[in-house]
C-alpha cells in the first residue's frame, strides 16, 4: 500500500493565498518526515478552490525541499499548456530529482482558463489525445515533429532526454511516470490504449472506481498490451483523510470547515461559453466524502483504505489532508497518517 497526500493549496475563507501555499509546502515536508510515499499537486486558475497555478513549478520547489518522497502533478491541465513545454518541464524535473517526479495530466474543465491561455473550447473537447501523444513522444523519443491538427512543427531534437536516467525509467522504458486523470469511459479507454495508469477522483466510490479499472483492463487487453502490463498498472485513487481519536470528531471537523471552502471555491469557476453549471451542495458533498474515505479513527481509516484496495485493485492513494484549513491541524493529520495508520496497513 502506497499512501500519499493530495495537495490543492486550498484557500479557506478568511485566508490569503500565501497562507494556503505555505500550508501546501509544510504538509509536503511533513509527509516526507512521516514516511508517506508521495504528494500530488493540483493546479487551478483564478479561483480560491486551489491557488497553485502551476503544479510543475510547485513540484520543482518541493523536490528541492525533500530527498525521498515522490512528487507528482494531479494534474497539469493539458489544454492550458503547450505539450512540448510541459514535457520539457517533466523531463527536467525527472532528471534533476533522481526520478522522483510523476507527471499527471488531465483535460480540466470548460473554464475561462481556455480563453485566457488561448487553447479554446476545442482544445478541451477534442484536443486532449493529440496533446497527450505529443507529451509521450517527447518523453520517449530522441527527435519529435508535430504532425497533428493543432500542433505542427518540423522535427527537433529532444533536449534533455528524459530516458537518460536509465535506472529510474518508467514502466514503459521511458522517462517519468505519466498518469491520466479519468472521469469518463472515453478517457479511460484513451489511457488504457497507451497503458497509462489512471488517477480517479475523490468524488467516486469504490464501486465506480472498480468499474473504471475493469474497463481500463478490458481496453488495455484489446489494445494488445501484455498481461503483466494490464495487471500491474499502478492506478491512483484520490480521497480525503482526517484522522482523529473518534470518527465523529473527524467528521464534525470537516463538516465545519470544508463547506465554506467548497462554496467559495466552486462558485468562483466561470465557464468559457456560459454553459449552465449544477453546483454540488457543499455540506452534502463534504458528508459524502467523509463517508467514502478514511475519515475517522486510525483503525477505521486503515480498514477503509484496505477495503478500497480489495474492491478496486488500487493500492496507491492520494489523500486530501488539508480539510481543516489549519496549518497545525494539517501537519498533525499527516503525522497521524504516517504514525498511526501506515503500521496498520503493513
Amino acid at each position: 500500500m502506497r499512501i500519499g497526500t493530495f495537495v490543492l493549496a486550498a484557500q479557506f475563507p478568511g485566508q490569503g493565498p500565501g497562507e494556503a501555499l505555505h500550508r501546501a509546502v509544510r504538509s509536503t515536508e511533513a509527509a516526507e518526515e512521516s514516511g508517506l510515499d508521495s504528494v500530488w499537486l493540483a493546479e487551478h486558475h483564478f479561483v480560491p478552490y486551489g491557488v497553485c497555478p502551476s503544479a510543475t513549478t510547485l513540484a520543482a520547489l518541493l523536490l528541492g525541499r525533500t530527498r525521498r518522497i515522490r512528487v507528482g502533478t494531479a494534474v497539469s491541465v493539458l489544454p492550458n499548456h503547450h505539450p512540448v513545454a510541459l514535457a520539457e518541464q517533466a523531463a527536467l524535473l525527472h532528471l534533476t530529482s533522481g526520478g522522483r517526479f510523476s507527471l499527471g495530466v488531465g483535460r480540466g474543465g470548460p473554464w475561462v482558463d481556455l480563453e485566457v491561455f488561448g487553447g479554446g473550447l476545442d482544445a478541451y473537447e477534442n484536443g486532449f489525445p493529440e496533446a497527450l501523444d505529443l507529451v509521450l513522444d517527447w518523453l520517449r523519443e530522441p527527435r519529435v515533429a508535430g504532425r497533428g491538427e493543432r500542433f505542427g512543427f518540423r522535427e527537433v531534437a529532444v533536449v534533455p532526454r528524459a530516458d537518460e536516467l536509465l535506472e529510474r525509467r518508467g514502466p514503459d522504458g521511458s522517462g517519468p511516470e505519466t498518469v491520466v486523470a479519468c472521469t469518463s469511459p472515453r478517457t479511460v479507454r484513451l489511457a488504457a490504449a497507451r497503458a497509462l495508469p489512471m488517477l480517479l477522483g475523490m468524488h467516486c466510490g469504490d464501486e465506480e472506481k472498480a468499474e473504471m479499472v475493469a474497463l481500463w483492463r478490458t481496453a488495455a487487453r484489446e489494445a494488445g498490451h501484455p498481461p503483466e502490463v494490464v495487471e500491474g498498472a499502478a492506478h491512483v485513487s484520490a480521497g480525503v483523510a482526517q484522522i482523529a481519536d473518534g470518527t465523529g470528531d473527524a467528521t464534525e471537523l470537516l463538516v465545519k470547515t470544508m463547506p465554506g471552502w467548497l462554496r467559495q471555491g466552486l462558485d468562483a469557476h466561470v465557464t468559457i461559453d456560459g454553459r449552465h453549471r449544477v453546483m454540488r451542495d457543499p455540506v452534502a458533498y463534504t458528508e459524502l466524502l467523509c463517508g467514502l474515505h478514511p475519515v475517522g479513527t486510525p483503525r477505521l481509516a486503515a480498514d477503509r483504505l484496505a477495503a478500497t484496495a480489495e474492491r478496486t485493485g488500487i493500492t496507491r492513494f492520494a489523500l486530501l489532508v488539508e480539510g481543516s484549513g489549519d496549518l497545525a491541524a494539517t501537519e498533525e493529520n499527516v503525522r497521524r497518517l504516517g504514525a498511526d495508520v501506515l503500521p496498520l496497513l503493513t
